[in-house]
């Protein structure tokens, strides 16, 4: 690995001089852009649904389980003496949640414990939580929150039983804690007097506690980690996520019509990342989450092929083509019809808006070649025939793109998906030139995953997004949006990881059970500077790159950006930049992220650290409109003007020292 730094480290510095940059920014004749640039996605890795931005504080809640992931007492240990085990009784809470805990009391006052995921932030603050319980109980339970270290309670609210013999009763609380924990390793409780116990035992189901949520919702989302999304200001959701909505076997892929409704009728799935997801996170959870960020969903639809490389047959694709069809009638059909009416009586009675449906997730790769030819044959033309035929407007998205062999019949766009090294994002800057306005991609993931010297799937990626590698995701994004006349957008993936349990560890946000843990990554500072500075319409630039690689266009306000990315130089690169339109005198905003020296560095949740830089400058435009300013290696840029560039301006349509080069179609 020294070596293999070492490499990096000179192919990121070869150039050992570099000659002043001179653009010339055309005040028109750009492309109108998708206005969906920058947007998330979620895939339920790396513990970042369950025991991540699903508040739900429990693991383990409901005893869930399927072929790959065996009920278990997980999470869950006796308190006082208690005995606990998971029955399975011949009157279930519901034909979904088949398992639950039995629990035969101990000392007089015993019960059970859960240890979250991976602890619990205890602050003092409302905690709603509810347990359904079922047998004779004459009394009342406990509910408690108390360090696992010290055994001292933060907090506890007692709960008259209602409980019957041969009945599931459902109770309801709130626990407000007196005192905040000093760390996160603490465990919730419930307990009860072994007197009170008609029956010798009691059984528990569906324990639940939420802190808090964003916006307040039921079933709702951590309020940390939605506010760091919302501070990327982004524009789309790509849900629900790749792999998960693949599923394992052709048998537990991601069903959306069992994510609705009650949780007690949400049987949960194999999760693709080595465990038992709860689902609670689901289809309206999803859509939720586009209403309280304004984003624009794209939804994924399963298209017959799981992770194991089982695929549909063509004689029996028809049933899942309906029901992708059906949710999509669930989504956005009135109350009249079927599955609209199925949404209203949920208590969501004004249907969603749908735009986009991306057939699939990377059909190209699992079981290829024979699952990447049946989706090539028969599987994509199925759903591309019959959501043409119901819903012509929405606009379709292959799971792969031009850039994987496939044809994508107009008016299909594609999805593409790299995960590559930073001179491999440099290659890839010009990728989207040639493409025309048939060829429409989304760029449904994207990382700098492995060090410059090559791919390799075998080893471990990069232990953290770093600076280096960020910076060459910025170049790549510059050159997409060069093209964002025909790019949808791109989001960065996976978004989050959990710091105690995680399987791909590049990842745009860190967390764990404390707050104080979560972390932006070096990434996240890309994607935050860009999303708030939206092209709208790019304009026409000189077009000569490298060292310095860049966009420009106007903003919805009628602003002019430039955004732009140094890499590859060992000394500082001088930047003059002329805007039509604009004048002397004239000021804009110069906004530029930098990173320490060592190109490998990155923000450690650990240390809690920054090792992003951010300076911004107020410049004055000298004669014909011209900024002039100096980008570092390694160092990306935002300039945008304080006014639009509605006037004429003086100049002349040509920088001093570079000839001027007008790239029909892209605007650059």
């Amino acid at each position: 690995m020294r070596l293999l730094q070492s490499a990096v480290v000179s192919a990121l510095a070869l150039a050992s001089s570099c000659s002043a940059v001179d653009l010339f920014v055309r005040g028109s004749g750009g492309n109108k852009t998708t206005k969906m640039m920058y947007g998330i996605m979620h895939e339920d890795i790396n513990n970042s649904g369950d025991g991540g931005i699903y508040a739900e504080l429990i693991q383990n809640r409901a005893f869930q389980a399927s072929e790959q992931f065996p009920v278990s007492l997980n999470a869950w240990s006796a308190v006082n003496g208690a005995k606990l085990s998971v029955k399975q009784l011949d009157k279930p809470l519901s034909v979904a949640l088949p398992n639950s805990l039995n629990v035969v009391p101990g000392s007089k006052k015993s019960g059970f414990a859960n240890e979250g995921y991976w602890g619990m932030d205890v602050k003092v603050q409302k905690y709603t939580g509810s347990f359904y319980v079922k047998g004779s109980y004459s009394g009342r339970f406990t509910a408690s929150l108390q360090s696992n270290l010290t055994g001292e309670t933060f907090g506890s609210v007692d709960i008259v039983s209602r409980s019957v013999a041969n009945e599931w009763v459902q109770h309801e609380f709130t626990l407000v804690p007196k005192k905040a924990a000093p760390n996160s390793n603490n465990t919730f409780a419930i307990t009860f007097d072994a007197s009170g116990v008609k029956q010798g035992s009691l059984d528990f189901n569906l324990i639940s506690l939420f802190p808090p949520t964003y916006k307040n919702r039921p079933n709702g989302l951590r309020i940390d980690l939605m506010e760091a999304i919302a501070e990327l200001n982004p524009k789309f959701f790509r849900l629900p996520g790749g792999n998960m909505l693949e599923g394992l076997t052709t048998k537990s892929w991601w069903k959306w019509n069992e994510t609705i409704g009650p949780l007690k009728d949400r049987p949960g799935v194999a999760g693709v990342w080595n465990y038992q997801l709860t689902t609670g996170l689901g289809l309206v959870e999803y859509m939720q989450w586009c209403d309280d960020l304004n984003l624009e969903p794209i939804v994924a639809i399963w298209s017959g092929l799981a992770l194991d490389g089982n695929f549909i047959s063509e004689a029996d694709l028809e049933p899942y083509v309906q029901s992708a069809l059906d949710e999509i009638e669930f989504l956005t059909g009135d109350v009249h019809t079927k599955w609209g009416a199925v949404r209203a009586s949920l208590g969501y009675p004004k249907p969603w808006k749908v735009n986009y449906v991306e057939i699939g997730n990377e059909d190209w790769l699992a079981g290829r070649p024979t699952g990447y030819d049946s989706y090539k044959q028969y599987r994509f033309k199925r759903f591309f025939d019959a959501f043409q035929k119901k819903y012509p407007k929405i606009q379709l998205i292959a799971s792969p793109s031009v850039f994987d062999d496939m044809v994508i019949p107009v008016p299909a766009a594609g999805d593409m998906h790299p995960y590559l090294t930073p001179d491999g994002f440099i290659e890839a800057f010009s990728k989207f030139d040639h493409l025309t306005k048939d060829n429409l991609t989304l760029i449904g993931e994207y990382a700098a995953v492995h060090p410059n010297g090559g791919i390799d799937w075998s080893g471990d990626l990069q232990p953290w997004p770093w600076w280096g590698g960020a910076v060459s995701e910025a170049i790549f994004l510059i050159g997409a949006e060069r093209n964002s006349d025909r790019v949808i957008g791109a989001t960065y993936a996976p978004g989050l990881r959990n710091l105690n349990r995680w399987q791909w560890s590049i990842t745009l946000m860190q967390h764990a059970a404390d707050p104080a843990l979560t972390t932006k990554s070096v990434s996240w500072y890309i994607m935050h500077l860009f999303g708030k500075h939206l092209i709208t319409e790019t304009l026409p630039v000189n077009a000569n790159f490298g060292p310095l690689y860049y966009v420009a266009g106007k903003s919805d306000k009628g602003t002019t950006i430039v955004k732009g990315a140094v890499y590859n130089t060992t000394v500082p690169v001088p930047v003059s930049l002329q805007l039509e339109g604009y004048d002397k005198g004239d000021k804009a905003t110069l906004t530029v992220l930098t990173g320490p020296a060592d190109p490998y560095a990155y923000n450690d949740p650990w240390k809690q650290n920054n090792v992003v830089k951010e300076t911004t400058t107020t410049l004055q435009a000298g004669k014909d409109g011209t900024f002039s300013f100096t980008l570092p290696q390694l160092s990306v840029a935002v300039l945008e003007t304080e006014r639009s560039g509605k006037g004429k301006g003086k100049g002349k349509g040509k920088s001093k020292r570079a000839k001027v080069r007008m790239v029909d179609g892209q605007g650059q």
